[in-house]
């Protein structure tokens, strides 16, 4: 008998940031044996933080389970965290679920469903201190793994994250030949990626920007806290 397909659901939101599913998607998309459906929760067209349409994604009531949860992360994760209609279906996914994963600051959406309580969690460095808002631990590491749920940290972490994953459900050896398919290696012009290698007036550039956005996230981070 044929084993039964690997169902991941990708679960999308206004405002997500693209790069955060895209990345994922183009790995997940070529896993073997796995069925990948795109969701949210009106169903339909999905627009990104960057004006990208995402068309014809499914209701998330019209599906039954999933063996992998997917959310990817964006500015509007604090706001989407704060959609009751949201967040029962994405509790409800997630109750069967074998896997629970996430990308930048869908880790704040894992964290919010009660998803990572005493559990360590990948997020994007901006953004990683609201996870113990959570009781969730945060951690540094590009890729974080605490039992079923693995997250990525910020945008391109995806990419890391879904090879990860492709090991996971398909041997490294796979994973290993995906990463060649899609030529992965690489070779930035700066080493400016992280915090902790930055430039300082690169650094003082990001954190001025992130400072005016914060009290906004902070006060939807702490109202979905809240609810818990």
């Amino acid at each position: 008998m044929a084993e039964s397909p690997i169902l991941i659901v990708e679960v999308l939101y206004p405002g997500l940031t693209q790069l955060d599913f895209t990345g994922p998607h183009t790995i997940f998309s070529r896993i073997p044996g796995a069925d990948v459906i795109v969701a949210s929760e009106p169903g339909g067209p999905i627009e990104s933080d960057d004006g990208l349409t995402f068309a014809g994604t499914k209701r998330m009531c019209d599906i039954a389970r999933c063996d992998l949860l997917f959310v990817p992360g964006g500015l509007a994760s604090t706001d989407v965290i704060n959609d009751l209609a949201f967040m029962a279906e994405f509790k409800r996914l997630a109750a069967g679920a074998r896997y629970i994963t996430s990308v930048c600051t869908g880790s704040l959406v894992l964290g919010a469903a009660g998803l990572l309580k005493g559990k360590r969690a990948a997020c994007h460095w901006a953004w990683r201190d609201m996870l113990p808002l959570f009781g969730a631990i945060p951690d540094a590491g590009r890729v974080v793994r605490d039992g079923n749920v693995i997250t990525g940290g910020g945008v391109t972490a995806g990419i890391d994250f879904a090879l990860v994953v492709a090991a996971e459900l398909s041997g490294e050896t796979f994973a290993q030949a995906l990463q060649l398919n899609i030529e992965y290696a690489p070779a930035p012009p700066f080493d400016s990626g992280r915090p902790e290698t930055a430039p300082p007036d690169a650094l003082a550039m990001s954190r001025a920007r992130y400072a005016k956005l914060l009290p906004g996230r902070l006060e939807g981070a702490k109202a979905a806290a809240a609810r818990m």
